[in-house]
């Protein structure tokens, strides 16, 4: 039986929808039971009365064979490659709803939910990446629907459980802590060279520098691969191997660790994460297949004496970084202050395996693959 183009990708951009609960296929899933560092967002309810498989087919099928050749090929694209590749705005009409069961659901959130999360129920729970350019600017009347263009906000958990809670006395490091490894912080001295050609000390502390907002340190367990990564453009990718990846690539760095754990857990980062510097702060994008882990001292209350390691699972984004509230926790009249780097403008993140009180490993440092991420504080 003679079949169209366009028929053919709408084939296939339903045998490529999500796997729904029970399929066994699925990526993981933020419910797992037992994960005692998980935040709030972490824990989905199973939903229900959303409509059949048989609804959901018969919608999506409806919306896609309305859309041109040109705007499936993109969309397949995107699916196809789960967001590896760089793929325009798919704009369609922002005031057709569709219902599924009882729900109702506008476009975006409709592909995103057939594409990416079948758990997805309230445009709430989702935000739009940096990489979405054309949302509503040219043209009010239409909004991007690349589900690639979106990611699911992680809430944070309010009181956090005793377990997860992380000792604050990581803000005022000292020599004989167990955790004072020598971080990009405090090695001024090393010889590694920073993108321009700036050494490390002169990335983090010359005075008034304003050309980069961040820098980014890789560490393999207590030692630093490669350079610091001075960061001045308001995204950055930062991953082991992704399509038309174009930011800091952690495969071509040069490491001597021949931990079997160590490679593992490299060869998992996959498409990694972003980084993204917006109006409210700094976020972070797992782009990966796997879990990150995130601790800032902005992401928990200011009073409190420890901080939470969070979990941040695949598609999932945070904010990480409030430089409101990091200037608030500063000491604005302490001299010492204004002369180095302070721990509160530093951001750690690890790659698949976790740490803290409910994990075998107590430190950062322990961890195989990790970031640190310093903020300019000027």
């Amino acid at each position: 039986m003679f079949r169209t183009k366009r028929s053919v990708l709408v084939r296939r951009l339903w045998r490529s929808r999500a796997p729904g609960e029970g399929d066994g296929e699925a990526e993981p899933r933020a419910h797992g039971a037992g994960h005692c560092c998980m935040a709030k967002s972490a824990k989905m309810a199973k939903a229900s009365g959303l409509g059949s498989e048989a609804e959901l087919k018969a919608l999506t099928h409806s919306v896609l064979k309305k859309l041109r050749e040109k705007q499936l090929e993109v969309l397949l694209q995107a699916v196809e490659s789960k967001g590896g590749a760089r793929t325009a705005c798919l704009l369609l009409p922002g005031k057709v709803d569709s219902r599924l069961g009882q729900q109702p659901y506008s476009l975006p959130m409709l592909l995103a939910k057939v594409f990416r999360w079948p758990d997805l129920r309230h445009s709430s729970d989702v935000k739009r990446l940096c990489c979405c350019e054309s949302d509503g600017k040219n043209n009010p009347e239409l909004v991007c629907c690349n589900p690639h263009h979106l990611s699911r906000l992680c809430e944070l958990e309010s009181p956090p459980p005793p377990y997860s809670r992380y000792p604050m006395d990581f803000l005022k490091p000292t020599a004989d802590s167990p955790d004072s490894v020598p971080s990009s912080t405090e090695t001024g001295g090393t010889n590694y060279l920073a993108p321009g050609g700036l050494s490390d000390s002169q990335v983090l502390q010359e005075p008034g520098d304003q050309s980069h907002w961040c820098v980014v340190a890789y560490w393999e367990e207590k030692t630093r691969v490669g350079r610091l990564y001075s960061v001045q453009e308001p995204s950055l990718d930062i991953f082991y191997d992704l399509p038309q990846g174009n930011g800091f690539c952690l495969g071509q760095l040069n490491s001597d660790n021949k931990s079997q754990l160590v490679q593992k857990v490299r060869s998992k980062i996959g498409y990694g994460i972003q980084l993204s510097k917006e109006v409210d702060g700094v976020w972070v994008y797992n782009r990966s297949s796997y879990p990150i882990f995130i601790k800032s001292a902005t992401l928990d209350n200011p009073d409190s004496r420890t901080l939470l390691v969070h979990k941040v699972f695949p598609g999932f984004s945070i904010k990480a970084f409030d430089y409101e509230k990091a200037y608030s926790l500063q000491r604005p009249n302490d001299h010492e202050f204004m002369q180095q780097p302070w721990t509160g403008f530093t951001v750690q993140i690890s790659f698949v395996k976790g740490w803290g009180q409910c994990y075998t490993r107590q430190f950062i440092s322990s961890c195989p693959c990790w970031l640190e991420v310093i903020f300019n504080n000027r």
